[in-house]
């Protein structure tokens, strides 16, 4: 059994069987190859045909730089694309264009808008075209198929405009509502920011000499004050001891109707007068080793020599005049009263006035250390305020450059210097239909024709139980064949045979003319 399937296996392959095969069943194989490729041939130019025609349109970069001009529209074209897209094919603009161009004449009696609509979406084909290198997009192919080639022209073209056009409104559209919104926020931002001057403004005008910029000067003012304050105590010290000098000398006068003389020769009340006076003159020295001749109170104790002096001198001429003691007592002794109630009366106003400049610089200078008391907390405040101030201010001036940006963006898009598109080849008349391609339709036909011929000749093959083979012939013999008559054939059947040999050869050659006739007349006609 194992040499039997070798021997099977080894076999060499049997062309004459193979030819003899042919010889039979070439008719049944031809006939149905050729009634196959027909039909499709024929159902190819039965069918309706279908142009179409197609534009490339190509994306344009801006003309200017960016950095100059920073473009505000969105720059993923191919979601701007969809959008575009989107509004080109929506059932309004598809309607205006299937009612201008008399589109689906035959089919509009069965065909609701809808539907009508549907199918020309069907017929328009977008495809993007994007840069091997950045995989960006930098052109598009837009084509339409209809069966006028004419037809087809006119709504490539209609689609084109349509995308230029549209791709200009949207970017247009896109740049100013940028812009406009940018303005928005700017005025936004400027309220904001006059609400936080308004702020600061009020919070200055009512915390007038707490700011911390007034810091130093309340300073100087405090420590100025405190100064004149001290000048000022000192000066009331010293008007209280002239009051109290001036008091002692009245009552001396009072006690005494005539000055007795001392062992000296003065009158007690000049004694005490030159105690005054080298008393101011003590205090004279002192001030002038502080204060130049012009502090008030050097020039203050210079006045009050002068008037003890002036007095001292009256006093010692009414005595040397006068000649006794009871008519000096009786003469100057008025007059000098008098004198002193009156020095007495300007001590009081001045002490008077003295103790309420005092008063008067007590209530400022504890003004001004209330204010210097203040001035942390004012200082918190204020830089609260500030900082809300700056960050309006930030907001605002970026606002303010980005809002300038976008209108210089804005104007070069209304001048269409910004990125548009650009028709690289104006839509096409097609001159050969896009449907159905009558040669690809051939080559369909001879390959459903071979398959057909195949199956026909293969179901006869099968079907025929005759034996044609001198091997099938001795197979079926049960001893073997010792010798062989040889077929003869009179001159008759010889020319039958001839004949039908040739008649199949012309057949052969007759289908396989039609079929290249038929063939070429698609590739140059279809």
């Amino acid at each position: 059994m194992v040499d039997d399937l070798d021997e099977k296996e080894a076999a060499p392959i049997d062309l004459q069987h193979y030819l003899g095969l042919i010889r039979r069943r070439h008719l049944h194989f031809l006939i149905p190859l050729f009634l196959g490729w027909l039909v499709v041939w024929a159902v190819s130019w039965v069918l309706p045909p279908r142009y179409s025609s197609g534009t490339l349109i190509l994306v344009e970069q801006p003309t200017m730089p960016k950095d100059y001009v920073t473009p505000n529209v969105n720059d993923d074209l191919q979601r701007r694309m969809q959008s575009i897209t989107q509004q080109i094919l929506s059932r309004t603009r598809l309607l205006h264009i299937i009612d201008d161009k008399h589109l689906y004449g035959d089919n509009r009696a069965r065909l609701n808008p809808d539907a009508q609509v549907e199918r020309m979406r069907k017929d328009i084909e977008i495809e993007l075209v994007r840069d091997p290198q950045s995989r960006g997009v930098n052109a598009f192919n837009v084509s339409y198929t209809a069966g006028d080639p004419y037809i087809a022209q006119q709504v490539t073209s209609q689609l084109t405009d349509l995308f230029i056009s549209e791709n200009l409104e949207v970017r247009q559209q896109q740049s100013e509502g940028t812009t406009k919104f940018l303005e928005g926020q700017l005025e936004a931002a400027r309220k904001s920011l006059a609400e936080q001057e308004g702020k600061i403004r009020e919070f200055k005008g009512q915390h007038v000499g707490e700011l911390p910029a007034q810091l130093e000067s309340n300073l100087q003012i405090l420590s100025g004050m405190q100064s004149q304050l001290r000048t000022e105590e000192d000066a009331l010290n010293t008007a209280k001891q002239q009051r109290v000098y001036l008091q002692s000398l009245a009552a001396q006068y009072r006690s005494l109707k005539v000055v007795s003389p001392v062992a000296d020769g003065a009158p007690v009340g000049l004694a005490a007068i030159d105690q005054e006076l080298d008393r101011l003159k003590a205090q004279l020295a002192d001030l002038s080793s502080h204060y130049t001749d012009r502090h008030p109170d050097v020039r203050q104790v210079k006045d009050q020599i002068a008037k003890t002096q002036r007095r001292r001198d009256q006093l010692v001429a009414e005595v040397q005049s006068g000649g006794s003691g009871a008519s000096a007592d009786g003469a100057t002794q008025p007059s000098m009263l008098a004198q002193l109630q009156s020095q007495l009366q300007s001590n009081q106003v001045e002490i008077a006035n003295r103790e309420r400049s005092i008063a008067d610089l007590k209530t400022k200078v504890n003004e001004y250390q209330a204010r210097l008391n203040q001035e942390p907390v004012r200082e918190q405040q204020l830089a609260d305020l500030t900082r809300g101030y700056e960050q309006s201010k930030a907001n605002y001036d970026e606002l303010l450059k980005k809002k300038n940006e976008s209108a210089m963006a804005t104007s070069m898009e209304l001048l269409q210097q910004g990125e548009r598109f650009r028709v690289v080849d104006p839509p096409s008349l097609p001159t050969k239909p896009d449907f159905p391609n009558r040669l690809k339709f051939c080559e369909i036909g001879l390959g459903i024709g071979f398959v057909l011929g195949v199956l026909v000749a293969g179901a006869f093959e099968f079907a025929d139980d005759r034996l044609y083979s001198e091997k099938e012939i001795k197979k079926l013999l049960p001893v073997p064949v010792i010798c062989e008559i040889p077929v003869v054939k009179t001159r008759t059947e010889e020319r039958s045979l001839s004949a039908r040999v040739w008649r199949d050869w012309a057949m052969t050659a007759v289908v396989a003319a039609i079929i290249v006739a038929g063939s070429l007349f698609s590739y140059l006609r279809g």
